[in-house]
């Protein structure tokens, strides 16, 4: 649910630009989803980097076919790029895997040109309950998360999650000047967190889905999908759309929310 409105913000705060020549650094490309969707609707360079040689290798399987996407097997903490050559910069669902967030975000900083911006999404610590209500329990019950397997929910393999006021720090303190705040999906399906990354990913992935059901539930073969509402992922789509549907794009700071966004912008 959340995803949909991260890729609405970072298409609204890095939209593609006309300038032929800039390039946007998708820093943590995972499986390369927003590469995809840049890639379907304009021209622009892109580079996706990601450290995991296995991930890598799905990301060039859904999207190295496609024109102008360089695909790298790197660390953020050491980019192969020289200072000032990025024209934007994502890092979307990242911050929160990393030990030490102020060095990766400083290494953004220097591969931006003067001028460019940085998107940031990471989890919200103050999540919703319905979201993945079996962490929520275990914090406030016992001080404890779970980090791993198909109960983690949102905190499977993260370092941290984020109050605004900590995710501000290391981007300033980087020197970057923050243009815009925003937190959104307040309301959401029981459990969903669990369903679609604990039960639905792995079964997406493990090639067992008919493929008029893979075409539905994966997110670079979003044009192959018919859309009848008959067809099993489509009609959880359209569930997961009637909760979603009452929730904003900008929700107020203070409110239970799955995600926390920052745009920031390198000083000219």
């Amino acid at each position: 649910m959340a995803f949909k409105k991260r890729v609405q913000t970072i298409f609204e705060w890095v939209p593609p630009p006309d300038d032929a020549d800039a390039v946007i650094l998708d820093a943590g490309c995972g499986r390369g989803f927003y590469l995809n969707y840049y890639r379907y609707v304009s021209d622009v360079k892109l580079v996706g980097i990601e450290l995991e040689h296995e991930i890598i290798c799905k990301a060039k399987a859904n999207v190295g076919r496609l024109p102008n996407i360089a695909l790298l097997n790197a660390t953020i903490y050491q980019l192969p790029f020289p200072d000032n050559f990025f024209h934007a910069a994502i890092l979307s669902e990242i911050l929160e895997h990393l030990e030490d967030d102020e060095a990766a975000v400083r290494e953004i900083y220097r591969v931006l040109k003067p001028g460019g911006v940085m998107v940031v999404t990471v989890p919200n610590a103050n999540y919703p309950f319905l979201w993945d209500p079996i962490n929520k329990t275990l914090e406030t019950l016992f001080h404890t998360k779970i980090r791993r397997g198909p109960l983690a929910g949102i905190w499977a393999n993260h370092v941290r999650l984020y109050t605004m006021p900590e995710l501000r720090r290391p981007i300033v303190q980087a020197g970057f000047t923050i243009e815009a705040e925003r937190a959104f999906t307040h309301y959401s399906f029981p459990f969903i967190h669990n369903l679609v990354y604990g039960i639905g990913k792995p079964l997406l992935e493990s090639g067992l889905l008919p493929s008029k059901l893979a075409n539905a539930a994966n997110r670079t073969t979003f044009e192959q999908n018919d859309g009848r509402i008959w067809n099993p992922i489509n009609l959880g789509l359209a569930i997961l759309n009637l909760f979603d549907k009452p929730n904003k794009i900008d929700e107020p700071l203070h409110r239970s929310t799955v995600n926390l966004c920052i745009k920031a912008r390198k000083p000219v």
